[in-house]
């Protein structure tokens, strides 16, 4: 499990600006479960961060100093900034980590959770892998996350018949029924997951994303329909594991009810992103989707916060916002 005790906090000077660069005071920083992944000494699609650097994450600040023509003083940015309090604006050719403006009428932190990676990893895995439609079955691990949550009210808006979702506790079921348009919310901390699939789902899941693997992956492939189809965006019970856990139980169910199962990353369909914001966008200002960012404060208060995905502590996005 990683501990608060992996960072360490230090000062230094503001940095000064060269040629075409901007100095961005941070406002808000975004916090997800990829992020652990970061900290292995492994190769994988982004290089690990190395002992000393600054954190790698997301952000959103205001632009205070700028060189470049294209961020004036004043308006708002979101890019990969990182756990510090001020960051410097550097070209990128990187679609994912290039900096974003924040249109004047959106609220900044609203680029890190709904319309931010988050939002979009959602929008992209939901309808490119799990294609769900009119009369399907969708199931959701890690439902009331800020994936899981924009993910099961998507393949709503898409024609789904029944949505269900997986999270642990009351208060996050309660969520994901009266705000989220979830039919079934399914508690894992005190239900037996696999049980309540077959009574919810008599003619099996048509469709599974799947943000936590482990045990409850086992129990959707028991409970999958013929041709059904698996997204796989995360699993984040296994990400703190010393050693590498055992695979699926019953991945021959693949073989048996002819099922397809892929994982994706943002950086597969870097063409569609921002086809993915400006329809998040529009579904929110309708109303159709509904969101919630889980806020805490004070730049001291990041590796706690951090902590707070793999506690089951957040709804929503987990943010934190700085207090300069």
């Amino acid at each position: 499990m990683v501990q608060t005790s992996n960072f360490t906090m230090q000062e230094g000077d503001v940095p000064s600006l060269e040629a075409n660069q901007a100095l961005v005071r941070v406002k808000f920083i975004a916090f997800e479960p990829a992020m652990r992944g970061w900290l292995d000494d492994v190769k994988s699609y982004v290089p690990p961060v190395q002992i000393g650097d600054v954190m790698r994450a997301s952000g959103v600040g205001e632009v205070i100093a700028s060189k470049n023509e294209k961020y004036a003083i004043g308006e708002y940015v979101s890019g990969m900034f990182g756990w510090q309090e001020y960051a410097v604006i550097k070209e990128t050719s990187d679609k994912i980590g290039a900096p974003l403006k924040v249109p004047p009428a959106v609220p900044p932190q609203l680029m890190l959770s709904a319309l931010g990676g988050t939002g979009v990893t959602a929008y992209l895995g939901m309808l490119n892998i799990g294609k769900p439609g009119k009369g399907d079955t969708v199931l959701i691990t890690g439902a009331a996350g800020a994936t899981g949550s924009i993910a099961g009210q998507i393949a709503k808006l898409k024609g789904a018949e029944k949505v269900i979702g997986v999270a642990g506790g009351k208060t996050k079921c309660d969520w994901l029924l009266d705000e989220c348009g979830y039919d079934v919310a399914i508690d894992y901390k005190s239900e037996r997951v696999r049980r309540r699939l077959r009574e919810e789902c008599p003619t099996g899941v048509n469709v599974f994303f799947d943000n936590v693997g482990g045990t409850l992956l086992d129990d959707g492939l028991l409970n999958m329909a013929r041709y059904g189809r698996i997204v796989i965006c995360g699993g984040i019970s296994a990400y703190n594991e010393t050693e590498v856990p055992p695979g699926p139980k019953y991945y021959m169910q693949l073989v048996a009810r002819h099922l397809t199962m892929e994982g994706f990353l943002l950086y597969d369909y870097t063409d569609q992103i921002d086809e993915a914001r400006s329809q998040l966008s529009a579904w929110i200002q309708e109303g159709k989707i509904r969101h919630r960012e889980d806020i805490q404060h004070g730049f001291e208060q990041i590796p706690q916060t951090f902590l707070r995905l793999f506690e089951g502590k957040n709804v929503g996005k987990q943010l934190l916002e700085l207090e300069h």
